[in-house]
């Protein structure tokens, strides 16, 4: 009986793990490929690789998923790459521009928005047929990414609540690590290419299982829930149906993207729900360690810096390595910021007997003042940022002797990349709730 269960559900995550399923999904949604074939390329496990081992996404001859039901008694592997449960990749001589004549409908060529982070692939051309899915799924994708992340944060930090926001940057910290963590030791691919298309590539290089972006998209929205209903005054329902409509966009967004399969995806969400549950019962107990114990600052720094160094150590260098480091960082300089502000009784929270807290009235001068501190304080952050990434990537590359003229190949290297991150995030996230703060006061923004 039980081994019975164990067959259907490694069955079950086979299914889910097909690509076949994504590059569906990407054609009801109106995604194609204009994968190359030539005689030089074979099949392997169902994908095009060319004889270096690379899967084939180069611009030229068409590809398109298709059904059995679409053929008659003709051979289903002539002109394709097989795939499953009845479908294959069909792959014509004709060119793109070709067959966007042929299809009725507008269809527009595009390119993936940012090449790979590792490797500097830019990536195929795909046809976008809805360009308002397009759109939306590209903002889904958009809320895990870093741009994101430096504006979100300072925003609930600076216009919104102090206490919330620190607290739900340690849960994005432990998701993130986490999620990081556990990709390096499974070691899953992301979905072939062809069938699937890769509308992004950045991630391309970095492992599949399980979905970090829809670790994050189910952590932030939840845990904002929960860390802010009885907090602040708001139907529980219209909460909750934000946190779902976040969460369901970042995890759908994940497929529409060609980056994760659906079990990927499912994997990252059920993960993240797992570690809120065991995480949010201590989230009292570590944020009173963060702001009162005497020797914080020092376990808050040794202890991120050794998770750091625990994460290189699970895999060769990827770009995943870099990410980890930074969310570390950005941890680290948010806690030490907490300790100091309570040290000196700066941004303290509103006692107990004001709860819960009312959101002010809607006007043009709160609006206007938000807007103020999020383009002065990102700004700053930014010019941070910039400032200690000049400064830290040439002297860690002098002090562990790595040369500094190609700065993507010194950074494959530990001994820059994660000093490199470590020392730039944990002082953008020091002055995120520190520094910034203080010149708000000072320009009596605050």
């Amino acid at each position: 009986m039980a081994h019975n269960i164990i067959t259907q559900i490694g069955q079950l995550c086979n299914y889910l793990q097909d690509p076949i399923h994504v590059a569906r999904f990407q054609q009801i949604c109106g995604v194609s490929g204009t994968f190359s074939r030539n005689p030089a390329e074979t099949k392997e496990n169902g994908s095009v690789v060319t004889p270096a081992g690379k899967t084939a996404g180069h611009i030229g001859s068409g590809c398109r998923l298709a059904r059995s039901s679409d053929f008659g008694v003709r051979d289903l592997k002539e002109n394709g790459s097989s795939g499953v449960n009845g479908s294959r990749v069909e792959c014509t001589s004709a060119t793109p521009d070709e067959r966007l004549s042929e299809d009725p409908g507008p269809k527009t060529t595009v390119k993936p928005l940012r090449k790979n982070s590792l490797t500097g692939d830019v990536g195929q051309e795909f046809l976008i047929e809805n360009k308002f899915l397009y759109y939306l799924f590209t903002l889904g994708t958009e809320l895990g990414n870093e741009l994101f992340y430096i504006t979100f944060f300072p925003f609930i930090i600076w216009n919104v609540d102090a206490y919330v926001s620190r607290r739900l940057i340690a849960i994005w910290v432990w998701v993130m690590y986490l999620g990081q963590s556990t990709k390096d030791v499974i070691r899953s691919s992301r979905p072939a290419s062809p069938p699937v298309v890769k509308v992004e590539m950045f991630y391309n290089s970095e492992y599949s299982m399980p979905s970090t972006h829809a670790m994050s998209g189910t952590a932030i929205p939840f845990s904002l829930l929960l860390l802010t209903y009885g907090r602040w005054e708001y139907p529980f329902m219209f909460g909750f149906t934000l946190a779902m409509c976040w969460c369901v966009l970042v995890c759908i967004s994940r497929i529409y993207m060609g980056m994760h399969s659906i079990l990927d995806v499912i994997a990252g969400f059920l993960y993240s729900l797992l570690i809120l549950v065991v995480f949010r019962p201590a989230l009292d107990l570590i944020d009173n360690f963060n702001l009162t114990y005497r020797y914080a600052p020092l376990i808050i720094i040794s202890l991120h810096l050794g998770m750091g160094l625990f994460s290189f150590t699970l895999d060769t260098w990827s770009t995943s390595r870099g990410d980890t480091a930074q969310i570390l960082g950005t941890g680290a300089g948010v806690a030490l910021a907490s300790h100091l502000n309570h040290y000196l009784g700066l941004m303290p929270d509103p006692p107990l007997d004001q709860l819960p807290l009312s959101p002010p009235a809607l006007s043009a001068a709160l609006l206007a003042v938000a807007m103020l501190r999020m383009c002065l304080g990102v700004l700053v952050l930014l010019a941070i940022r910039a400032l200690m990434k000049a400064i830290t990537i040439p002297l860690a590359c002098r002090i562990s002797g790595i040369p500094s003229g190609d700065v993507r190949k010194a950074r494959q290297h530990m001994e820059v990349e994660l000093p490199y991150r470590y020392i730039v995030y944990s002082m953008v996230g020091f002055s995120t709730l520190f520094l910034v703060p203080q010149l708000f006061t000072y320009l009596q923004l605050s």
